[in-house]
């Protein structure tokens, strides 16, 4: 095919956005080249808010015809949690004619080489960025997100992710030359001289099963690692979150048709109710690699079933927060509440246990009990959405009736300290809003154990009384080490609990923030900057983004020829 887009035209528009990329996981600094602000949308071929929001409606009970091949059906179903059906049907594939499609285009796409592939990727970027206002109603609609959070998270933050993704598949790609001559002296006799060739050849076709809470930040790493190391990319979306991922691939086959490429180097797998699509998928001889985000229990099924793929996954985790002291108790609480509240705790790094000394803590107000620090938190949560419209824009939606059950259920695990209310949202009234909810727990009674030692996904809290800060610490490494974590935050004015928490968190390799009382959050992690999740404890195989997650979705062949 004609390409539109040359690579000498790509490379010239994006290669200075992947340098700086490059220097950012280098450096580890503050960097972005996606406007956090709904306003910096509008020029230079980017949709404002009311153009996004109308292409968003314009999306609403039309078919989303991709053009792939082996469509066999039209499917779909997706109801907002904020109460309104989407309606848009998505095609069902026959894999076994998508399959062998998407196969076709992958040596060309290998051939092209890693600077290539990774241009196109930015250039696929580029189009969803400049789409932001669209994806984030997308995102809230399927999601539950407030829509700064969906606009936010879903649109800047995942861009970053996948750029991100990008530099560092780069990064292993180019660290072994294209070619090397080789001389090895042999005394008196000729030398021995050969021309060496490396190439990086995909492992296959990968396939990235979407989450319903975060289906573009947690999607775009896995999907834009993959593709940027010469691997077709199929999509399967999560059921009620298919509409951001599917724009996603529309935007991709288009970039890659106009660059020269074969278009199935990336599709999409939406399934009919019920189907299961993915066991399916994932142990296809031709999926050689899988990312997953979601429930534990399919994680762990994907880790020992589909033995023929590189697997990675994020799953679940039993989120701690150890409080011993603070020199700012207030801002502490702040800080707190608003980690609990963001989302409505539906993120997988939301702090779940608290753990505080039952003799209480000191802090610059002087001692506070156990009871009074639970009732103070409760107070800050209390405070921070006791205005509706407030609590609308940090709460969002419920995401699906399981979040509700469980935490209508918890309120019966032991003493409320902060009671769920239940919000009206003026514009969606279909929407189900709740607040957190804080249950005080006696870590030493075995009931209560089994409480805290599970994960409870949603606006669920404990605050859990041990006997020391030293009881605290061990059980942060106990449940880190049997029930994985994707952050830990600990407050402490004390020189030994800080090393000693740090300690814990450098042997069971959990991510640690200590004494956040500003504007940064323990649930929150910088793209270029930050790493989410370790790769090293049973909340995650793998870490958003390090080398490790993309240097195994190539390898490199190498071709010896006498000079």
């Amino acid at each position: 095919m004609a390409a539109e887009l040359t690579a000498h035209e790509l490379i010239a528009r994006h290669r200075p956005t992947l340098d700086q990329a490059l220097e950012a996981i280098r450096t580890r600094a503050y960097w972005s080249p996606h406007p956090e602000h709904p306003k910096a949308y509008g020029e230079n071929g980017s949709l404002d808010a009311a153009a996004g929001k109308a292409a968003f409606d314009a999306l609403l009970g039309t078919r989303l015809d991709l053009g792939q091949p082996g469509t066999d059906d039209w499917v779909g179903g997706e109801v907002s949690p904020y109460g309104i059906e989407l309606d848009v049907s998505y095609p069902h594939a026959d894999v076994d004619v998508l399959l062998p499609a998407m196969k076709a285009g992958q040596r060309a796409w290998r051939d092209a080489g890693a600077e290539a592939r990774a241009v196109v990727c930015l250039e696929i970027l580029k189009r969803i960025s400049d789409r932001t206002h669209e994806f984030a109603h997308a995102v809230m609609h399927t999601s539950g997100q407030a829509f700064m959070m969906a606009f936010q998270a879903g649109g800047p933050h995942a861009q970053d992710r996948g750029l991100e993704a990008v530099a560092y598949a780069y990064v292993e790609q180019v660290r072994t030359p294209d070619t090397a001559e080789w001389t090895k002296p042999q005394g008196k006799r000729d030398p021995l001289v050969l021309t060496k060739q490396f190439t990086a050849v995909p492992r296959g076709i990968a396939l990235v099963i979407g989450c319903n809470t975060f289906p573009t930040w947690n999607g775009f790493p896995g999907l834009f690692a993959s593709l940027a190391t010469g691997n077709a990319v199929l999509v399967k979306p999560h059921p009620r979150a298919v509409l951001p991922l599917a724009l996603t691939v529309k935007i991709a086959r288009e970039v890659l048709a106009e660059a020269g490429f074969d278009p199935n180097l990336i599709a999409l797998a939406a399934e009919r109710p019920g189907e299961g699509v993915a066991k399916t998928l994932a142990t296809r001889p031709e999926i050689r690699i899988i990312d997953y985000t979601g429930s534990t229990s399919f994680g762990d099924w994907l880790e020992a079933n589909a033995r023929q793929a590189q697997v990675y996954t994020e799953k679940a985790g039993v989120n701690t927060v150890l409080v011993d002291s603070t020199a700012n108790y207030k801002a502490m609480l702040a800080n707190l509440a608003f980690s609990l509240s963001l989302y409505s705790g539906q993120m997988c790094t939301t702090p779940q246990n608290l753990l505080i000394p039952r003799d209480g803590i000191r802090t610059d107000e002087g001692p506070k009990s156990f009871d009074e620090v639970a009732a103070d938190l409760a107070k800050a949560v209390d405070g921070l959405l006791g205005d509706d419209a407030r609590a609308n824009a940090l709460l969002g939606a419920i995401v699906n009736p399981d979040v509700k059950a469980r935490l209508e259920a918890a309120a019966g695990l032991g003493e409320v300290a902060l009671a769920s209310r239940e919000i009206t949202n003026p514009d969606f009234p279909g929407a189900v809003v709740r607040s957190p909810v804080i249950v005080k727990l006696d870590g030493a009674k075995p009931d209560a154990e089994a409480a805290y030692m599970s994960e409870c996904f949603g606006p669920v809290s404990f605050a859990v009384a041990v006997d020391s800060a030293a009881d605290a610490v061990e059980l942060l490494r106990r449940t880190i080490r049997e029930k994985g974590a994707m952050t830990v935050g600990a407050y402490t004015t004390d020189e030994e609990v800080e090393q000693a928490v740090q300690e814990v968190c450098l042997e069971e390799a959990a991510q640690l923030s200590l004494n956040l009382t500003g504007g940064v959050y323990v649930n929150q992690t910088a793209a270029f900057s930050d790493f989410h999740g370790s790769g090293g404890n049973p909340a995650a195989n793998a870490a958003l983004t390090d080398g490790a997650f993309v240097a195994n979705r190539f390898r490199v062949v190498e071709v010896r020829r006498e000079a």
